[in-house]
Order: structure tokens, then C-alpha cells, then sequence
């Protein structure tokens, strides 16, 4: 939320896409390995983000609720393609508020 704050209100879009790209660019910055729209055979998963030793799924919305997006990954099995691998995984729902410009809520299932 800090982070979001610090960014002036004139930068910041009304789509839920603005910070997808956000997101999407500060963790390729940090060297992680980062996918943004994944594809799979029930739909787009929002962000992925592997490390060595976890794999982050993550579904965003804007203005509506942290609980939908981690249900949103579970009614499409986003972690299906995952379930062999090793790797702890968390699902993350996050939900954005177009108000504050800021995180409003985020869910972490594992």
C-alpha cells in the first residue's frame, strides 16, 4: 500500500490493468520470474510469479472484492498446471480501489 501511495494521482489509471503493469514491472525489476495474462485451458490468470522454492498465482480486480479474485482462482483452476510441481504455492486475490488508487483488500490461500 505504500508503494501505491507514493505514485501521484495524475499517473494512476482507472483500469484494473494500470496496476497489472505496475506489479507486473517492479518484480521484473527484482529479478523474479514473471508472467502477466497466463494463459490456461480455463481462462487467463492475471500474474504468476515464480521463485525456487514458490509459485505466487495471482487475480486482480478494481472495485469489486479480494474474495472474488481468489475465487475467480479457484472455479477456473488457475493452479492446476502447478499441482505437480514441488514448489509451495499461494493463490493471492487482491482487490484495487479506483477511489484510493491503493490496494483495498488482498487474500492469500495455500
Amino acid at each position: 500500500q505504500s508503494f501505491f501511495s507514493d505514485i501521484p494521482y495524475e499517473l494512476a489509471r482507472e483500469l484494473e490493468l494500470h496496476y497489472q503493469n505496475v506489479l507486473y514491472i517492479v518484480y521484473k525489476l527484482l529479478g523474479f520470474y514473471v508472467k502477466a495474462e497466463y494463459h490456461t485451458s480455463e481462462g487467463r490468470v492475471d500474474m504468476i510469479l515464480q521463485t525456487d522454492k514458490f509459485i505466487y498465482i495471482m487475480e486482480f480486480k478494481l472495485n469489486g472484492t479480494a474474495e472474488e479474485a481468489l475465487q475467480q482462482i479457484n472455479d477456473k483452476h488457475y493452479a492446476r498446471p502447478f499441482e505437480t510441481d514441488s514448489r509451495k504455492l499461494f493463490k493471492i486475490g487482491v482487490n484495487f480501489s479506483a477511489e484510493t488508487r491503493n490496494i483495498e483488500k488482498w487474500l492469500v490461500e495455500n
